[in-house]
């Protein structure tokens, strides 16, 4: 057995605390071809299984609330309790499938056995089908859940295919999962002087992020009750086009989708009525601790920072250059270390302190905190299952804590695509998101190739290569 962290142990308290929320990470592929049989699929599920053995592991609380829940294997493990098969209505087109992804992210993963879930989506138009994967959150954080993902595809160059141990480990937790009887009696003696010296150290550390996310902002048709039901869209853009905005101005990938989202948010509120004023977009921005030597490791490795987007700028480069200082700030103010500073003590607490820590926070009608958005990054090559090529990858993320919208952006060889999860009755106009996405990143390419053709014509006339050519003056 190993322990959960107290970040995997306070989702599964926050979705607890929410009827309306099921915390499920997706990756949709979209594949060529006939679907599978369920002999295949079962097949390529095992294959996930030899390489990750964290997808047998189910949750088990600890009694008395002392401890926070531990990993288990799963007495009942079936391939049968996590593969679904799903047809879509006719036509089969792409509305029915984001319908179908919806449907999918409302529906909880099951905590009697390990939490993932697989769906094979038959009908799909142009002779294709589709695979949808969840995962918790407690699971998997974005990387890791396309690494699960890639575990079921077709090996790449000989890929040597690998078990994987538990995602928890005493580097990770630094706790076994359990201490004794006389141990648990002496460290919760010794509470009432460890807590207020690691909750002083851990505020004074973390104070800016917890500032961000509990200050209010600018009220906002983006904050406010979720229900059960969601809408999902998304926004494909062309990768090498975004490489090009970036090498013109100077900025990241990263850099440039969240000021496409910065735009597509200020477009969302015109269209609403609302005025786009300085703070009223601060959006959860996760950042990934996970390092090279960990990417084949089924675990949750993210912390955050909650920049304000410029949605008040007019001006799409001013935009993007606004929205890269902020980023650039935020990283270098330690911002994302704070997850850390906060829960690596915390993991000495009781779990029903740190659970009602994070059931407050999903009771608590926050409004400081508007959006959230993602960058994965995918696979650069492309992949395939059973022979059949995987021709697109769309993520899906869930909402909760009152953020109405949340977005996700994967690359998948030349593609960056944005998935994006709404709250079904106060975000009817998901679209409009989608569609500022896309044309942001088409105003910025445009702004981009000017600056190229200024820059070459700069050359030509700097090397005397192009234009009028100086006087011989000897």
């Amino acid at each position: 057995m190993s322990r959960m962290t107290p970040l995997d142990a306070g989702f599964m308290a926050m979705e607890d605390a929410d009827r309306h929320v099921s915390l499920g990470l997706g990756t949709v592929a979209i594949i060529e071809g006939p679907p599978p049989s369920g002999e295949e699929m079962r097949a390529y599920a095992h294959r996930a299984l030899e390489r990750h053995r964290r997808l047998r592991l189910r949750v088990r609380g600890m009694g008395l609330g002392l401890h926070v829940p531990v990993w288990e294997e799963d007495p009942n493990f079936s391939l049968e309790h996590h593969i679904r098969w799903a047809a879509l209505p006719a036509p089969g087109d792409e509305a029915a499938l984001r319908d179908l992804v919806a449907t999918e992210l409302t529906a909880r993963l099951d905590r009697d056995h390990p939490l993932w879930r697989l769906v094979v989506v038959e009908n799909l138009a142009g002779g294709r089908w589709a695979m949808l994967l969840l995962a918790h959150h407690t699971m998997v954080d974005g990387v890791s859940e396309i690494t699960a993902f890639e575990s079921l595809c077709d090996p790449v160059d000989g890929e040597a295919i690998s078990a994987t141990g538990p995602r928890e480990n005493p580097s990770r937790s630094g706790l076994p999962a359990t201490r004794g009887l006389l141990g648990s009696m002496w460290w919760a003696l010794r509470l009432p002087y460890t807590v207020p010296r690691t909750a002083f150290g851990a505020i004074r550390a973390a104070g800016p992020v917890l500032y961000a996310a509990i200050a209010p902002a600018e009220a906002s048709s983006l904050n406010g009750p979720i229900g059960r039901q969601r809408r999902y869209a998304i926004a494909r853009t062309d990768l090498p086009q975004v490489r090009e905005i970036g090498a013109a101005f100077g900025v990241t990938v990263n850099d440039i989708a969240v000021a496409a989202i910065a735009a597509a948010y200020r477009r969302l509120l015109l269209s609403r009525g609302e005025r786009p004023a300085p703070g009223k977009l601060r959006i959860v921005v996760p950042v990934s601790r996970r390092g090279a030597d960990a990417k084949a490791v089924l675990d949750n490795r993210v912390s955050a920072m909650i920049p304000d987007l410029p949605i008040e700028i007019e001006d799409p480069v001013e935009r993007l250059l606004a929205v890269h200082e902020r980023i650039r700030g935020h990283k270098s103010s330690g911002e994302v270390e704070a997850e850390r500073t906060i829960l690596t003590p915390a993991q000495w607490l009781p779990f029903w302190l740190i659970a009602t820590v994070f059931r407050l926070a999903a009771y608590y009608p926050q409004r400081g905190v508007a959006a959230l958005a993602t960058n994965i990054a995918g696979a650069p090559h492309g992949l395939a299952i059973g022979g059949r090529r995987v021709l697109e990858m769309w993520p899906c993320i869930p909402i909760a804590l009152r953020v109405r919208s949340t977005i996700a952006i994967l690359s998948y060889v030349d593609q960056l695509t944005f998935g994006i999860t709404g709250d079904y009755d106060t975000t009817p106009d998901i679209d409009t998101i989608a569609s500022g996405i896309r044309s942001e990143i088409s105003v910025l390419s445009a702004h981009a190739r000017g600056v190229a053709a200024a820059a070459e014509l700069h050359h030509h006339t700097d090397t005397g290569t192009g234009g009028e050519q100086p006087a011989d003056r000897s």
